[in-house]
């Protein structure tokens, strides 16, 4: 029985193959633990988003109300005018 030359060398090259997809392994969980924390912070940003524009459309005046008070403001003003002169 002749010794091949290249046997010592596989035992060697499965541990760099091991390796090497150990630390592939280790970017992926990575990777997805970075992804997973950036959808977590983005849903919160969001959460808080939509409560602020909630809090504005319910804070902010109808247009016909506006309408209605720019309207008796310039009542009062030709009136004002009218009863000064």
């Amino acid at each position: 029985m002749t010794a091949d030359p290249g046997q010592p060398a596989v035992p060697g090259e499965l541990a760099e193959l091991r390796r090497r997809l150990d630390v592939a392994y280790a970017r992926v969980e990575g990777g997805l633990a970075l992804l997973s924390h950036r959808t977590e912070e983005t849903a919160k940003e969001l959460d808080e988003l939509s409560t602020r524009l909630v809090t504005l459309e319910h804070a902010r005046w109808p247009l016909p109300a506006v309408t209605a008070v720019t309207a008796v403001g310039a009542l009062v003003v030709a009136v004002w005018q009218a009863l000064g002169r």
